[in-house]
């Protein structure tokens, strides 16, 4: 039987080569920070790195390895468990009390990844007498979460908060039960920040709850690096934060659900993902601790990212590039074609910075990009680098 599927396989996988949508995978040599060695799938060699959620430069920090390192003699490998039966740690309670704690909830649930926080929230909350209002641009996670839910389903246009309203009346007309208003913090594709302020004005008019998977703005965004809610004062007005250990808190894995406490409560009874899934490894825990430590002083971080984001969009717009508008660490540079975002992005290789191609299905069809991501960890010349070797392979490309 698999012969007949295989060559159905083959076909499709060529015609992604063929529409310039593949996405190889390249190896690394080293620790992820400002500069690895790519050992495959590129010239071999050290390059700056400007592709990581790696926003504040811990995944390689040294108090963090530390951290980790003694967790691994305290408490083990791993868990071979879930946490209801034998998975919970002294650790693990520590972490969701400290994380409760820096994003002002009631209480905190850990998952083994935020993909997984955000696939055991909706089905668990909402029945099929309730109603779920999306953003259109949520992330893949937030998507597959709400089709595993039996809500109805209300979709409104990226940040349009008239739309939004829109359905927020459709909702409360068809006699929804509850209503959950969710989107990104940041959009993770274009960098752009949700308008909270204006999303909880509108969920206290209709009486809905408000849910942010704040993954690319938790330990930077904000003047204590608490995220969105914080950038925007809505800190007490939001009903539930999911995010990620993945990315500015040390770039490891794990995620979360941060909320009103008697929904991580329910979430610990019913929750689907978190019931059936292994603990997330105590090293993990105990290092994200470490990195909760050093976020209570990460003030210059921050501004040196502030610093390095401001940078490169200003020195990329003076020379002609275009660039998603905003302030955010994520610089989308907008190409269109994604043979030529895949093209682009392997001149870069060539020298010396390490960025991607994002095309579809990742980004909408015809709007191709390469996702410039900024870090602390980047100097002012490894940034003024990257804006070199982009316009000398925005001129190699040109001569092709």
């Amino acid at each position: 039987m698999f012969e007949t599927v295989r060559e159905d396989l083959r076909a499709t996988l060529d015609e992604i080569r063929s529409a310039g949508l593949h996405k190889p995978e390249r190896v690394i040599g080293t620790p992820q920070s400002a500069a690895v060695a790519v050992t495959a799938g590129g010239t071999p060699g050290e390059v700056l790195n400007f592709c990581a959620n790696n926003y504040l430069g811990l995944a390689d920090h040294p108090e963090v390895i530390a951290a980790a390192k003694d967790a691994l003699d305290r408490w083990g490998y791993g868990m071979a468990s879930v946490r209801f039966i034998c998975g919970t740690q002294e650790v693990h309670k520590e972490l969701e009390a400290r994380l409760s704690s820096f994003l002002g909830q009631e209480d905190t649930i850990l998952y083994s990844s935020c993909f997984d926080a955000n696939g055991g929230v909706f089905e668990t909350l909402l029945g099929a007498e309730d109603a779920v209002i999306s953003d259109a641009l949520n992330h893949a996670s937030i998507i597959d979460g709400i089709r595993l839910s039996k809500a109805r389903r209300f979709r409104y246009a990226n940040r349009d908060m008239a739309e939004l309203e829109a359905r927020l009346k459709e909702a409360t007309e068809g006699g929804a039960r509850r209503k959950l208003i969710v989107t990104d913090g940041v959009f993770s594709m274009d960098g752009y920040v949700a308008p909270l302020t204006e999303i909880c004005d509108l969920a206290d008019r209709y009486d809905a709850m408000v849910m942010v998977d704040d993954s690319h703005a938790v330990g930077f965004v904000g003047p204590g690096g608490r995220g969105t809610p914080e950038l925007h004062g809505v800190m007490d007005r939001v009903d539930v934060i999911t995010g990620t250990l993945g990315k500015a808190l040390g770039g490891a894995s794990g995620g979360y659900v941060a909320a009103r406490a008697e929904i991580v409560e329910l979430l610990r009874q019913r929750s689907r993902p978190y019931l059936f899934s292994n603990s997330l490894a105590p090293v993990i825990a105990a290092a994200s601790l470490k990195v909760l430590d050093l976020l209570e002083s990460a003030g210059d971080l921050r501004e040196r990212l502030a610093a390095n984001t401001a940078l490169f969009r200003t020195k990329m717009t003076e020379a002609g590039f275009e660039i998603l508008p905003g302030d955010h660490a994520i610089a989308p540079v907008m190409i269109g074609d994604a043979a030529e975002a895949g093209r682009m992005a392997e001149l870069l290789l060539e020298r010396g910075v390490y960025v991607i191609g994002f095309s579809y299905p990742v980004v909408p069809m015809g709007q191709a990009r390469i996702r410039v991501q900024l870090s602390a960890a980047h100097s002012t010349a490894d940034v003024e680098r990257a804006v070199a070797a982009f316009i000398d392979a925005r001129a190699a490309l040109a001569a092709e």
